[in-house]
């Protein structure tokens, strides 16, 4: 029986880890594939290689924490460990019938809340800290998103281009014995240094998404009762990672992801960095949080920033009757967000789908209007950010962990 259910754990943890390559890869490497600067195969690889690297060093951190912090590593007997894989699996299906990026950090570490609360073993200190982590990280996300697209977005926008070239950045010349790598004859100096970037950043995100998303998947198995070694355990959950990122992801990074899909290139490296740090340090002092939330909190933030550019600090804070209070902004229009004169950059959508690649920027670029100054009339300031939007997005984000505990609580409660 405790074969069986070991088993059952072990196969439970790799369609989680499954499910979970599949959509990072396609997040962390959707502008590269898009863009032609990797192929689907080169992307899937990446992300896998880098993913393993984050999870064998720092997400050993969270692994630890998961696995014998919260609660101790005896509770995590066969079944309980099975429960608390099945509700962070469920987290991905409701995530994905909602189209809202729900955590899967968050829902494992409420259903092994669950498990301490059914069985008083819960480090309530810890999970303070955790808890605090939680709220603390999406705002500092938020904040520096809004900061970024407030005073220095615009900027960095007239300076940097992406472009989709007709085929790929790297090529390989077999024209002589031995094969040689060549760029593309039709990239230049400034696409190679942004195609580096790019492509940099994704396996930059892969790391992130390695180091904190090992632990979801097999933390449970990892207790001293559990079938795996912590070693085995990171084997394992990078081995799904790259089931996932070789198969379901190919469609992943075709569509890219909800999230970012409309986003310009340059937003979603910002978001991308910003999101991947927060989390790289979290998981460093061992803190399971979620990078969907903390990126969707920078995007939301980046969005808030360029919106509110039409107004100096001081009218933001302070009431005004004459001004509509209810001003709405999207992460979509981010890109509508220019001058007509300003370069068109593509949305990582654009690039994906093939669309026509955007026009060289001219020579003499437009100055920068000063913050306060009216915004250009095609910015649609109510496309930038939408209060509902966010709304139901932080609802959720607060219900999936509570989710799991409620149903963890009674389940664990009963069988063990």
């Amino acid at each position: 029986m405790v074969t069986l259910l070991a088993a059952a754990g072990v196969l439970v943890a790799v369609f989680v880890g499954f499910n979970i390559g599949g959509s990072s890869t396609g997040v962390a490497f959707g502008p590269s594939v898009g863009s032609r600067l990797v192929r689907k195969t080169t992307a899937a690889a990446l992300f896998t290689g880098f993913a393993f690297v984050g999870a064998w060093t720092v997400g050993r951190n969270v692994i630890d924490t998961m696995s014998s912090s919260i609660v101790p590593a005896s509770q995590f007997s066969p079944v309980a460990s099975v429960g608390v894989l099945f509700f962070t699996g469920a987290s991905l299906l409701v995530s994905n019938l909602y189209g809202v990026p729900a955590s899967t950090s968050m829902t494992a570490v409420g259903a092994i809340v669950g498990l301490g609360l059914a069985t008083g073993t819960l480090n309530e200190a810890l999970m303070f800290t955790i808890v605090s982590a939680w709220i603390v990280a999406p705002l500092v996300g938020f904040v520096v998103g809004a900061v970024i697209g407030r005073y220095l977005y615009p900027y960095l926008d007239r300076r940097i281009a992406f472009t989709r070239l007709d085929s790929h950045l790297i090529r390989l010349d077999r024209s002589g014995t031995v094969p040689r790598p060549r760029f593309n004859d039709d990239a230049s100096i400034r696409d190679i240094v942004g195609s580096a970037a790019v492509v940099v950043i994704a396996c930059y995100m892969g790391f992130s998404a390695g180091a904190s998303n090992a632990a979801n998947a097999v933390a449970p198995l990892v207790g001293s009762e559990g079938p795996l070694t912590v070693d085995q355990g990171v084997v394992l959950a990078v081995f799904a990672f790259g089931l996932g990122g070789f198969t379901i992801a190919r469609r992943t990074l075709d569509t890219v992801g909800d999230d970012i899909t409309e986003l310009p290139i340059l937003a979603a490296l910002i978001v991308s960095v910003v999101g991947g740090t927060i989390i790289t340090i979290l998981s460093m002092l061992g803190i399971p949080a979620s990078l969907a939330v903390s990126t969707t909190c920078c995007i939301i933030g980046l969005g808030w920033g360029r919106a509110s550019r039409a107004a100096t600090a001081v009218e933001l804070a302070t009431p005004d009757p004459g001004r509509d209070p209810d001003v709405e902004v999207s992460t979509g229009a981010l890109a509508a967000s220019r001058a007509e004169d300003a370069p068109t950059g593509p949305t990582v959508g654009d690039l994906a789908r093939g669309e026509t690649p955007p026009e060289e920027p001219p020579e003499e670029l437009p100055e920068v209007p000063d913050i306060g100054e009216k915004a250009p009339p095609e910015l649609d300031r109510k496309s930038l950010f939408d209060p509902a939007a966010v709304k139901r997005i932080a609802v959720l984000w607060v219900l999936t962990p509570t989710l799991a505990v409620a149903g963890s609580y009674p389940l664990f409660l009963l069988v063990l």
